[in-house]
């Protein structure tokens, strides 16, 4: 396996460039399922996530085709040839479970294998299968797979609008129903919707295609089926969490960078929490531009929410920051059980971290110490890397495959600005 080596003390300065959204993309990949014309999606990341999200759309017969060093995605669902996503193929992501609304919204059936992904918690799709049973689905669970019907009701539509009331804010439910709905026979409400930019990037995706929706980005969505959706052409939002994740580079090592095509609205949470901890974000003419405003940062307390709170996916690499912070600082992880796994590991680099349940104590000490550590999850594997650009001497961070889920050239983004790091190939 790859590993990824990282000498501390070099101060980051320069641009970063920050590609389109992975969780984004992996929901609009999906929706090609939705119609029979070309879906081309433009400002694609690069990822191994990706290519198992054509893996899969390939296995039921959709035509991926990546463009421009794979930036550009065209798909054409023309002729579905198979409707069963396989367990081989979706074990590897969550993100597999979003072919089961299109497909069953579309053609009135489709068995889904039940998906695998990080292991930071249980992650239930039980949301996502009682929205599609409101809407009509008849579902069995055997033998690890999601087997779904929805007979067509002699109006051509599989599905019927229903009011989705979610006891659970969840985005992938939310996606799962959004795109089912666009084809059911008349009007959906998904109550408690989650409302992160990856939900209204989705929404824009789709009413390009001709479906008609409303109030996204708010708790409340409301969609009128359509019989049918034409092609378009969509570009992929910027990616949240790969911005936040470059944002604290130069906030943990010091400099200023420049991070391409970010905007305060996709991060707003997360940049109080930086201002607090005494980090400066500027807005410019191309994206966002980050420093520390004197040396040290300030513990700061952080607890994760759904979008517009302080997102999941950016708690490890900001523990990584408030380990050499001025004080103590209390995480709370609301959304994941599980998630504090990177923890463990960032002690071997000397921070002082004490996890009970949900919550993590982090006393900051002044300086980090390079060590050899392990990556447990995609976002984990990160903000080791994070701290390795903090730390004295040398950090090696092995099991990255992790990282390639998530993060395309985070080498070489990094080496440009002034960061001390390689890839060594594994046997």
């Amino acid at each position: 396996m790859d590993s990824i080596i990282v000498k501390g003390g070099a101060e980051l300065r320069g641009q970063i460039p920050i590609a389109g959204a992975k969780n984004a993309c992996l929901t609009l990949m999906p929706a090609t399922l939705l119609s029979d014309e070309p879906l081309t999606l433009t400002n694609a990341p690069r990822l191994s996530d990706i290519r198992t999200m054509t893996q899969l759309l390939s296995s039921l017969g959709a035509e991926v085709a990546q463009l421009q060093g794979g930036q550009v995605l065209a798909m054409s669902s023309h002729d579905l040839t198979n409707h069963t996503a396989d367990y081989d193929i979706v074990r590897k992501m969550r993100a597999s479970i979003l072919v089961l609304g299109p497909m069953l919204a579309r053609d009135g059936h489709a068995i889904v294998s039940l998906p695998g992904g990080c292991a930071i918690g249980a992650r239930p799709v039980d949301l996502h299968l009682k929205a599609l049973e409101a809407m009509g689905a008849e579902l069995e669970l055997r033998d690890g797979y999601v087997h779904a019907r929805a007979p067509h009701d002699g109006r051509g539509r599989a599905l019927r609008g229903a009011v989705v009331d979610f006891p659970l804010v969840s985005v992938g439910a939310t996606e799962n129903a959004l795109m089912a709905a666009t084809l059911a026979h008349g009007t959906t409400e998904l109550r408690n919707a989650a409302r992160e930019p990856e939900i209204v990037d989705l929404a824009r995706c789709l009413r390009a295609m001709g479906a008609q929706i409303e109030g996204e980005g708010t708790s409340t969505i409301t969609i009128q089926g359509v019989e049918r959706l034409h092609g378009a052409t969509h570009p992929v939002v910027t990616d949240r969490i790969e911005l936040g994740t470059y944002m604290l580079a130069p906030a943990i090592c010091g400099g200023e960078v420049e991070c391409l095509g970010g905007r305060i609205d996709l991060v707003g949470a997360f940049c109080e929490k930086l201002d607090a901890a005494g980090v400066s974000v500027e807005e410019t003419d191309v994206g966002l531009r980050v420093s520390r405003r004197n040396g040290r940062v300030d513990a700061v307390d952080v607890t994760t929410e759904p979008f517009p709170g302080f997102p999941t996916d950016l708690q490890a690499q900001m523990m990584a920051l408030l380990c050499t912070a001025n004080g103590v600082s209390v995480l709370e992880e609301k959304i994941f059980e599980n998630r504090f796994m990177h923890a463990p590991e960032l002690m071997r680099m000397g921070a002082k971290i004490d996890v009970h349940g949900g919550h993590a104590t982090v006393t900051g000490v002044e300086r980090l110490k390079g060590a050899r550590v392990m990556a447990t999850d995609l976002r984990a594997s990160v903000s080791l890397i994070l701290a390795g650009l903090a730390a004295e001497g040398e950090t090696v961070v092995s099991r990255v495959y992790h990282l390639d889920r998530g993060y395309e050239k985070v080498e070489e983004k990094l080496g440009a600005v002034g960061a001390q790091i390689e890839r060594v190939q594994g046997e």
